[in-house]
């Protein structure tokens, strides 16, 4: 409640005149001993997040120290880009009696096989040997066409799988030449070419060596 203090120090509830003794009261309001004490000031932020207690910035929804989400309750986790699982399987070869490669490469005093077969052969990483079993000569090649084709050296290619994971064929200074696809002209001794899914390798006087990728 606001009072005034007329000239005789009278307490008054009035304003021009005292209520008191009637002076005229010309000063200003004096503050009452009840009246209200000024308000605290605000502090400087909002309530403290309950993730990691940063004042809340007004009423953002999110917390600006953690990311705390004030209208869910919890703080939001980025999703991880997904993985790409790996492929599969492994790397194999078909290797067959090709009669195509043999007529176009015919080898004199050597005869296209009246029985053939074909067969299926994993391909173990790092490197696959091409050639002919020896007990002699010490070769023991993971693809061996010891019983099959007598043109096949005995160390005859080489397929090599590299850091980038392509598989690489070089020729290993062969009688009869490395040969890739329809290709005119043999690899030279020593000479490396990538090599990919439905390739075809020909080797020895009928052989032909064709890549398949893992499945999926």
């Amino acid at each position: 409640m606001t009072t005034f203090t007329c000239p005789k120090g009278h307490p008054s509830t009035t304003g021009d005149f005292c209520d008191t003794c009637g002076a005229k009261i010309g000063g200003t309001a004096a503050f009452s001993p009840g009246a209200a004490a000024a308000a605290p000031p605000a502090s400087p932020g909002g309530d403290p997040c309950p993730n990691c207690g940063t004042p809340r910035a007004g009423a953002g929804r999110f917390c600006e120290d953690c990311g705390f989400d004030h209208s869910t309750g919890r703080v939001p986790t980025l999703a991880q880009p997904p993985v790409a699982p790996p492929a599969a399987g492994s790397w194999t070869a078909t290797v067959f009696a090709d009669r195509e490669y043999f007529e176009a490469n015919a080898i004199e005093g050597v005869d296209f096989p009246e029985l053939t077969t074909e067969r299926t052969v994993t391909l173990p990483p790092p490197q696959v040997r091409i050639g002919r079993r020896s007990a002699s000569k010490g070769t023991d090649p993971e693809i061996d066409l010891a019983d099959a084709d007598p043109g096949v050296s005995h160390s005859h290619a080489l397929l090599t799988l590299s850091v980038d994971g392509v598989w690489l064929v070089s020729d290993l200074g062969s009688t009869n030449g490395t040969w890739l696809n329809d290709e005119p002209k043999p690899l030279t001794a020593g000479q490396t070419r990538g090599v990919g899914d439905g390739d075809r390798v020909h080797v020895g006087a009928w052989t032909t060596i064709t890549l398949h990728a893992p499945a999926g």
